[in-house]
């Protein structure tokens, strides 16, 4: 007969200390669970999939953004520059940033929440290899370590992210949405959101903390949504069609309406903020938001093991700083600029345009460092 499975706290840190182990088997010898062993695939796969559905699509929306940006480059060198929207070049972006997107929704249809929201890192780093590659932008120190970081990180989530496989039911997510955690949980984020909105609105505060901790509030509803949605197509594509349910519509309607808000809110932020500073705050709040969004409506952490969480967080931690060390400083690059020196004359101002190089993008500038120019009919213009 069996001997009796241990009990007590030592079995629980033992039962840790074993999977911490089988996460981090390579190349044993036997059937094992490693990494990269075919038992721990088998058990992985669903998600597997996801991930690589996500690192697609982040991916890819690295590429549509540099199609962006170089278009509008092409732009500024013309002479005459037609509307952005009118250059094919720039609907290829946006055509990419949509495949991109859907790349997004569809993989949290096959993977937790948990899983899928940090991997927005990979969007981050791969913009700033791509524009490096083909952009001809500068490759500084702190955007190696920050690539470097972030790929440690992925690997770390994708190893320590909760083993669980949910089927998306219309009948899960009712259960879900009317419980007392996803309850209680909803009624505080609502509460937050209200003062936080009335000091934004009545107040004018317009830290870059209170608009972005919106976001993020707004964000866990877009998650929690776009999971419903996207996880009930897919069991109505693998078992039985669940688009007849009035909770999927209902839950269609709260990932459309808090997207379009959150748009709203980053606008602002962006108009008002540094992008350096907006992208690695803006990921780092969307990504805990996410999670705590995941524990608690999808449950995604339950039963397990205290250090597979410290992993996963610190893997959380390094896609953060990784982040953070890639966009540091890139807003304060500029591109070369080409004036003509030629020198101060005591009480004079210089207003007319200084334009050598047909392909410059600036002109002279006052003594003082304003920027403006003299109109046809002689009046000072702010450019």
């Amino acid at each position: 007969m069996a001997a009796p499975a241990p009990r007590g706290p030592g079995a629980a840190a033992s039962a840790a200390l074993d999977e911490l182990s089988r996460n981090l088997t390579y190349g044993a010898l036997g059937a094992g669970n490693g990494s990269l062993s075919g038992a721990w695939y088998r058990r992985n796969q669903i998600h597997l999939f996801g991930v690589l559905l996500a690192i697609l699509g982040n991916l890819v929306i690295s590429i549509s953004l540099n199609i962006q940006k170089y278009s509008h480059l092409q732009l500024a060198h013309q002479e005459h520059p037609r509307p952005y929207f009118k250059g094919m070049l720039w609907w290829g972006g946006v055509i990419l940033m949509a495949v991109g997107e859907t790349g997004n929704f569809a993989a949290y249809g096959f993977a937790p929440i948990t899983l899928i929201a940090p991997l927005g890192c990979m969007s981050v780093t791969g913009s700033a290899i791509i524009s490096v590659m083909f952009l001809k932008e500068n490759l500084r120190a702190s955007d190696l370590l920050g690539m470097t970081l972030a790929f440690a990180g992925t690997y770390l989530l994708v190893n320590f992210a909760p083993n669980i496989t949910q089927d998306i039911s219309a009948r899960t997510v009712q259960y879900y949405f009317v419980g007392w955690q996803f309850m209680t949980y909803g009624i505080l984020e609502i509460l937050i959101f209200c003062i936080l909105l009335y000091f934004h609105k009545r107040k004018g505060m317009k830290h870059i903390v209170i608009l972005l901790t919106l976001v993020a509030l707004l964000a866990s509803l877009t998650v929690i949504s776009v999971k419903a949605v996207s996880g009930m197509i897919a069991f109505s594509v693998m078992d039985k069609m669940q688009l007849t349910y009035p909770i999927f519509y209902i839950m269609f309607v709260i990932m459309i309406a808090s997207c379009v808000f959150q748009v709203k809110l980053l606008n602002q932020a962006t108009k008002l903020y540094n992008t350096a500073t907006v992208v690695p705050m803006n990921h780092t709040f969307f990504t805990i938001s996410a999670i705590i969004a995941g524990i608690i409506f999808y449950k995604e952490f339950l039963g397990a093991a205290f250090l597979t969480i410290f992993i996963y967080l610190f893997g959380c931690v390094l896609s953060f700083l990784g982040v953070v060390l890639v966009t540091r400083n890139r807003g304060k690059e500029h591109l070369p600029q080409s004036y003509v020196d030629i020198g101060h004359v005591p009480g004079k101002q210089t207003l007319d345009k200084i334009q050598p190089d047909s392909n410059g993008l600036s002109y002279g500038t006052l003594p003082d460092g304003s920027d403006s120019t003299k109109s046809p009919s002689g009046e000072k213009k702010e450019v």
